[in-house]
């Protein structure tokens, strides 16, 4: 994967309760490819990121939701963990931050209950994704077309529903944030 998003700089947007594996597997491919890649959350210092239930690593902040801007960055990861996302679609800095990636036509990536954001967002209105099985009534609420798939790309929006699916989502995120910008990602 080396080389393929050289000079592309991602932003992976969490906070405390992100499913670590879900941050990092994403963070490592895209390094790997080339990126620059910055944890962006709502507040500074660290974030403590979770294995399914039990507390994981922290993970250093590179920026905050009032010094990031979309576009400073060429694509967005959106890891899951239950908490993370809960706690991102109630922070209007946060649905605006996800909002600006649509709105500019950039690729995002989301993970596992990673699509809460999006849905609080408005940006999945007759889009095709996947996630944790349990979101799907969220989803399809909110005009999403849901589907069990591995990974899921519709137009700039990659999809996968869990860490099992981490080497799949990686790979096509790569693949999908070299492309850059998706004309019909605007929500």
């Amino acid at each position: 994967m080396a080389g393929h998003i050289e000079n592309r700089r991602v932003a992976i947007l969490a906070t405390h309760g992100v499913e670590q594996v879900e941050l990092d597997e994403p963070r490592r491919a895209l390094e790997e490819a080339g990126a620059t890649v910055a944890l962006v959350a709502p507040e500074g210092g660290a974030i403590q990121a979770f294995n399914h239930l039990d507390r994981g690593d922290e993970r250093p902040v590179d920026l905050t939701l009032d010094e990031g801007k979309a576009e400073d960055f060429d694509a967005l990861v959106l890891p899951g963990g239950v908490a993370n996302p809960d706690f991102l679609r109630t922070d209007e800095r946060a649905t605006r931050f996800v909002r600006d990636f649509f709105a500019l036509e950039k690729p995002v990536g989301v993970i596992c209950h990673g699509p809460w954001t999006l849905i609080e967002a408005g940006v999945v209105r007759g889009r095709t994704l996947t996630s944790w099985p349990s979101l799907r009534t969220d989803l399809e609420n909110a005009g999403a077309n849901w589907v069990d798939e591995e990974v899921v790309v519709d137009a700039g929006l990659v999809s996968s529903r869990k860490p099992d699916d981490l080497p799949a989502f990686c790979a096509k995120i790569v693949e999908e944030f070299a492309e850059g910008r998706h004309s019909r990602q605007a929500a």
